[in-house]
């Protein structure tokens, strides 16, 4: 049999990589919003009745930017980084995105694109690939799980923590049943439709300690994402606090710029809940 598309991908990046293998006990986590629609359905519903986790080719959905069709921005970053392997793949065949949890970060790899996360099973490193900085850069560094001597390089870099993850491109089918470790939600979500929802998913529920911002001390960053999102936040706030609930009720009001709440959420993400301790001598995150 001719090798598929993944199979290529993986080959094409092994052969740009460098240093030494993964710590097998890292985990690719995938952040998102679990209380957002994906195809008109909120998205844990459509995670359950699908049964994988799907790329932002075939769900028309994301966290970042909208640029997954042919010629797009998405589109191209694969192409360059994969050699062209997808070009002509379907939609249903093209990697999902995470991040690799080097830091072993509580609140996900990548908390900037929401506040749960899935941690994928220890197998899934084999079919990883992972590059730093995120692919909008065009990065030079890659690895897989036999050489990642990119992890270093990143644990070196001292990026504000929004900005601090190795992204990861998983390649081949991500099924929730055999995939996933935990679906790990924030505690503002306890009690709610996103919890009865994801008690339906074929994998286990923890929580994290949570995300939570006092609009006081969202008030001491106004130069983090801008004085407006500042404002928007203190406009948001329920009872002078914000956390992913209440953000979530704020886009699904359609009162709101989505890309202003993300910079809200940006604010709650990064001062919201404590940071990862940073190897000694790495450079603090700025602003």
């Amino acid at each position: 049999m001719p090798p598929t598309a993944g199979e290529r991908a993986l080959r094409h990046v092994a052969g740009l990589a460098y240093g030494p293998p993964l710590d097998p006990a890292l985990r690719v986590t995938v952040n998102f919003h679990p209380d957002r629609r994906a195809g008109g359905k909120p998205v844990l519903d459509a995670l359950a009745e699908d049964g994988f986790y799907l790329s932002q080719f075939v769900t028309g959905t994301s966290n970042g930017g909208l640029t997954a069709h042919p010629g797009g921005d998405r589109w191209r970053w694969e192409s360059r980084i994969f050699a062209g392997a997808y070009d002509d793949a379907p939609a249903h065949e093209r990697p999902v995105y995470g991040a690799l949890d080097f830091r072993r970060d509580p609140y996900g790899a990548a908390r900037r694109f929401g506040s749960a996360h899935f941690r994928l099973a220890e197998d899934t490193l084999a079919r990883a690939t992972f590059c730093h900085p995120d692919s909008v850069f065009e990065p030079t560094d890659f690895g897989v799980a036999g050489r990642a001597g990119l992890v270093a390089r990143a644990e070196a870099a001292g990026a504000d923590a929004l900005d601090d993850y190795v992204e990861a491109q998983v390649h081949g089918p991500v099924s929730l049943a055999r995939d996933i470790e935990a679906l790990v939600l924030d505690p503002s979500f306890r009690g709610t439709g996103v919890e009865d929802a994801a008690a339906r998913l074929p994998c286990r529920v923890e929580w994290h300690g949570g995300f939570r911002l006092t609009v006081a001390d969202l008030a001491r960053h106004p130069d983090y994402r801008g004085p407006e999102y500042v404002e928007l936040g203190a406009s948001i706030a329920v009872d002078g606090v914000l956390d992913p609930r209440v953000i979530g009720q704020a886009a699904d009001s359609g009162d709101h710029d989505p890309q202003a709440l993300k910079r809200v959420w940006h604010c709650l993400a990064r001062f919201g809940a404590p940071t990862p301790a940073r190897p000694r001598g790495a450079r603090p995150p700025g602003p």
